[in-house]
């Protein structure tokens, strides 16, 4: 039920912004389909499933504060809103925390510290390799770099190589 609150939530939060409540919810498909067959336990699944509804949420306060939906203003913005919206609900602290930071930093790949992250930035680059149109240089590339998952790296195959 926690799940369902939090992406009516986000949709809420978009106000009737098809795009990205959509962006949400194919991130969030592809980061439970990488976590289920990596045999993520249910802790990390919940953390990786709440943080891929929310990743983008600082998207809306991006734009309004500093006219830019860039990664790193999102990373600024998001964190506070998730926060609101996660205290909301009876989840440890330390779970807020995690979400939060996974969030705030998703777009630092530096900064990847746990399959947790390493999943959300995998289904993140999934959804932006399409939706972007990248180009068959800079998806080799982010390939090379950024994943590392024995089933991010497939589905990147089948789907874009």
């Amino acid at each position: 039920m926690l799940k369902q609150e939090l992406t009516q939530q986000m949709i809420d939060y978009f106000d009737g912004d098809v795009p990205r409540v959509n962006h949400a919810l194919k991130v969030l498909g592809f980061a439970l389909a990488i976590a289920g067959i990596e045999g993520l336990d249910s802790r990390q699944l919940e953390i990786v499933e709440i943080a891929a509804i929310l990743h983008d949420i600082g998207i809306v306060n991006a734009e309004k504060k500093y006219h830019s939906t860039a990664g790193n203003y999102q990373e600024i913005e998001g964190p506070p809103v998730a926060r609101q919206m996660l205290e909301k609900h009876e989840l440890p602290e330390e779970t807020i925390e995690r979400i939060c930071f996974l969030i705030g930093h998703h777009h630092s790949y530096t900064k990847i510290d746990g399959i947790d992250f390493q999943i959300l930035v995998e289904a993140d680059f999934l959804v932006n390799i399409f939706e972007d149109k990248m180009s068959d240089v800079a998806i080799k590339s982010m390939r090379d770099k950024y994943f590392k998952t024995k089933t991010g790296f497939s589905f990147l195959d089948k789907l874009f190589m």
